[in-house]
């Protein structure tokens, strides 16, 4: 796909604003592998070319398996995910498919169970900022595949 524009050239500031909350939440002390996954998953779902090839590679910087990224789309049926994990990942799906009945009581309260208030609110916010993200990339069609994680985390930092 062509890129439609360069949304980071049309509104840097807001752009700017982004890589600071993504900055704050890779400070919040998540553990940046979890993050990692749940960007993925996120992604998965709401089918963002960019955002995923960004992901994997960031979570293999993070010294994720390919085993875990490939079975990441099946995380329910694969036992390679702590249940901490599988909480964060089912907390990312009720947050991403709103659609679909919003984040239901039974998800709340698995998350709850694995996370602090402090720490499910962090996890909260680093949904829906990968959601935003995967909503501009989507709609502006960034090139795909250039990306390189050391880039990034210079920035951010």
């Amino acid at each position: 796909m062509q890129q439609r524009l360069d949304y980071q050239a049309a509104f840097p500031e807001g752009v700017q604003a982004m890589l600071h909350l993504e900055a704050m939440i890779r400070k919040s002390g998540l553990e940046l592998p979890l993050l990692e996954l749940v960007k993925t998953r996120a992604s998965q779902l709401n089918g963002c070319a960019f955002c995923l090839d960004m992901h994997t590679k960031d979570a293999r910087a993070e010294g994720e398996t390919e085993q875990r990224l490939y079975a990441l789309n099946a995380w329910r049926e694969a036992p390679f995910f702590s249940d901490r994990e599988r909480a964060a990942l089912a907390w990312t799906e009720a947050i991403t498919n709103i659609q679909q009945g919003h984040a239901s009581d039974e998800a709340y309260s698995e998350a709850r169970r694995h996370f602090s208030e402090q720490e499910l609110v962090k996890l909260t916010f680093a949904i829906n900022q990968i959601n935003a993200w995967n909503r501009i990339a989507i709609a502006f069609r960034p090139a795909v595949g250039n990306y390189q994680p050391r880039a990034v985390a210079a920035a951010a930092r």
